[in-house]
């Protein structure tokens, strides 16, 4: 057929001179031509590799020596987002080994696009920071907020120092040492007090021998005759009002 064209232009006196061989079907091209990938080509030869659409003037992109459109190189040989799987045709993210739209790459929990703090990463998922502590971090026994920085560990938990304190007189304990009562720390006075083992003659702790009496405890240097406070050794005493007295001042003062 080009023969054919060629030779009527002949006939009419119109010298025709080949502008190179097409490349795809290597015969000589009289007309339009198209000039890429370093070869010539008649428009409708310069096709996409893979879908085989004619490319003509269009945009093109070339692979190992291959045309390509534009659809087909993204859809081929453009990294994905890790998010939507879409090709990533313009500005590409590189994160947790994994390529992402910008707009793409946001907190797993909030949603939020990650600002300059940046993010952290949990099981192969990203988070914000506040997210992050909020959902990983330790929390305190005390607060039950993320503990960040500085804390203590006691009874299987870790504590804000803040936090770590009496359940009753929320003091701090400045010895170091504490009791656990259902989980939570007590300073000595209150776990004895809450455990009602506190001496009912001078209001401190019990931690050895005590007697028991009028439905208290006591030190047994504590318990004594409330008139002439002799110790009631023996734990024989006589109650009148509430009070202890050994049998002598009960005697003396109530016996009529």
């Amino acid at each position: 057929m080009l023969g054919g064209l060629e030779q009527e232009l002949q006939d009419l006196g119109i010298a025709t001179v080949p502008k190179g061989h097409c490349a795809s079907c290597q015969k000589p091209i009289a007309g339009k031509v198209i000039h890429a990938l370093g070869q010539s080509w008649h428009p409708e030869h310069f096709i996409c590799t893979h879908c085989k659409e004619e490319i003509g003037s269009s945009p093109f992109f070339e692979r190992s020596g291959l045309a390509y459109c534009s659809n087909d190189y993204h859809h081929l040989f453009s990294p994905r987002c890790a998010y939507c799987a879409a090709p990533i045709m313009d500005k590409v993210l590189t994160a947790m080994n994994q390529t992402w739209h910008p707009e793409h790459f946001f907190c797993s929990h909030c949603g939020e696009v990650f600002g300059a703090e940046g993010f952290h990463e949990k099981d192969n998922k990203p988070y914000c920071r506040k997210d992050f502590l909020a959902m990983f971090s330790p929390k305190c026994g005390g607060c039950n907020r993320p503990v960040l920085e500085n804390y203590l560990s006691a009874m299987n938990t870790v504590w804000h120092p803040e936090c770590f304190v009496c359940g009753d007189c929320f003091c701090s304990f400045s010895s170091g040492s504490f009791f656990e009562l259902d989980g939570r720390p007590f300073c000595e006075l209150h776990y004895h007090h809450r455990q009602g083992t506190l001496c009912h003659g001078c209001g401190q702790p019990i931690t050895g021998r005590c007697i028991s009496a009028m439905g208290h405890k006591f030190h047994p240097e504590h318990f004594v005759c409330a008139f002439c406070l002799t110790q009631l050794s023996k734990g024989i005493f006589r109650e009148q009002n509430n009070k202890t007295y050994c049998q002598l001042c009960f005697n003396k003062l109530f016996s009529q």
